[in-house]
């Protein structure tokens, strides 16, 4: 060895963490995992869109035509949109959408920039994270609860969108910046 030169760590720790192609590579991976999480957090998003909707149509009919509403109708149509509303919001915070710091992101230099991206990613972590944490006691706390008109359904089924709507915004919001996508609205100067 060479009078100054740092001797070689043989521990695969090292190695993993100084190799940049390994770094590259559980980059790749994770925004694969992102992108398999968005689509399917999505999925489940516009499937309780649909379920609301056809729900809200069965409920007017039964109602105003029939006139014999289906109680259980109106708990599942807000459970629906709970759960829409849940696992809407990581497709958002993939897209750079949810929380946004725009004036300041254009009037920064490039280095700051990055700044405010951790800043945002530190901001909506903390918020997801008490989500998550109250999501998840609201929802342990509402399994005793049962949902009116449909008895032998816990509440639990109902808040548990909280915490998990919140596990899948993580994964969007560390999406977005290992790979930002800051995409503002149509009318933004």
């Amino acid at each position: 060895m060479t009078r100054g030169a740092r001797p070689r760590s043989t521990g695969s720790r090292a190695l993993f963490f100084s190799d940049p192609s390994h770094a590259s590579l559980m980059k790749s991976a994770f925004l694969r995992f992102d992108r398999w999480t968005s689509s399917l957090s999505m999925a489940v998003a516009c499937l309780m869109l649909v379920i609301a909707s056809a729900l809200g149509v069965f409920q007017i009919v039964t109602r105003f035509v029939l006139e014999q509403p289906a109680e259980w109708s109106e708990i599942l149509i807000r459970v629906s949109l709970i759960w829409m509303v849940f696992m809407g919001i990581p497709t958002a915070f993939r897209q750079g959408a949810m929380v946004s710091v725009d004036v300041l992101y254009r009037w920064s230099p490039p280095k700051m920039r990055r700044v405010l991206d951790w800043l945002v990613c530190l901001a909506a972590l903390t918020l997801i994270a008490i989500i998550i944490w109250w999501g998840w006691d609201y929802a342990k706390r509402g399994g005793v609860q049962s949902m009116a008109g449909l008895e032998s359904i816990s509440m639990f089924w109902a808040y548990v969108a909280m915490p998990i709507g919140g596990l899948f915004s993580v994964i969007g919001i560390v999406g977005n910046l290992l790979d930002p996508q800051r995409q503002e609205l149509e009318t933004a100067q």
